[in-house]
């Protein structure tokens, strides 16, 4: 079956609906109308501006283009990650942690599922690679800014029983060890949620891509299923890097709180 083309009418049509809930959350005072319309705004002119790079990156099949658009990719997922700390750690470790520990994961199992799993010719053919790589980026991102918010928060609430357990011999990973889970949990929380309702409450983006797409049913949930587990793992690895990375930095070579390591309280934290 062939794909149904949109019209700008039919984008225009439902723009107009977010319009409407814009107005009607200036109308209840949510204090949200503004960044709906905002964030509406940025999505067509970024997905606009995306579609035709890809356009030409697919007429164009080069490794080189690939590295720079995930490197890009990489670079304001990291952004985006600092960005949403209500105390970020000061300096370029706010930055570092959360891109090195995007990078790793994301960027070795996309190869590693390209190469060995889906077994495309060449590996690096821009239509699975750069989708399957925003998508790792993207949930990696968010496992890694709320497990790392819920961690430095944690420890800056709980600093008086972690010098307490310090104070009583405890070791640095020892003493933040409730605090560590706790935030790698949360981390994790949203993608189990993802997987335990799938084709039960609502059907994965991917998924339904590729059905309306025409894609036989059964192909698009195996495809469904294999970026669900890279997904998991990716997201898993990056938290538990983050966060183990982050609980070495709070602690100095004497196995002391620096709490100073750490930025201001953002009231205003995406």
């Amino acid at each position: 079956m062939a794909v149904i083309a949109l019209s700008p009418a039919d984008l225009a049509l439902a723009g107009i609906l977010v319009l409407l809930l814009a107005l009607l959350a200036f109308r209840m005072r949510l204090g949200m109308g503004w960044q709906i319309v905002i964030a509406s705004l940025r999505a067509t002119v970024q997905l606009l501006l995306i579609g035709m790079v890809l356009k030409a990156v697919f007429a164009n099949v080069q490794l080189v283009w690939l590295v720079l658009i995930g490197l890009f990719m990489l670079l304001v997922g990291a952004r985006e990650v600092l960005q949403r700390q209500q105390r970020p750690f000061r300096g370029h470790w706010g930055f570092t942690i959360g891109a090195t520990a995007m990078l790793v994961p994301s960027f070795t199992l996309t190869a590693l599922s390209l190469i060995a799993m889906i077994g495309i010719e060449p590996w690096y053919e821009p239509q699975y690679a750069i989708p399957l790589l925003g998508m790792l980026l993207g949930n990696t991102m968010s496992g890694i800014a709320i497990g790392l918010d819920r961690f430095t928060q944690t420890v800056w609430q709980q600093r008086a029983i972690v010098e307490t357990r310090l104070a009583l011999g405890a070791r640095c990973g020892e003493a933040v060890l409730e605090a560590r889970r706790d935030s790698i949990r949360s981390g994790l929380i949203p993608i189990i949620n993802s997987m335990s309702v799938a084709g039960l409450v609502a059907l994965p983006g991917m998924m339904t891509g590729q059905i309306l797409a025409g894609s036989p049913p059964l192909e698009a949930v195996k495809y469904q299923l294999l970026i669900f587990f890279l997904i998991a793992c990716s997201t898993g690895f990056g938290t538990i890097a983050a966060v183990w990375t982050a609980s070495r930095r709070l602690f100095d070579e004497r196995s002391r709180l620096r709490l100073d390591r750490l930025g201001s309280l953002r009231s205003n934290s995406h």
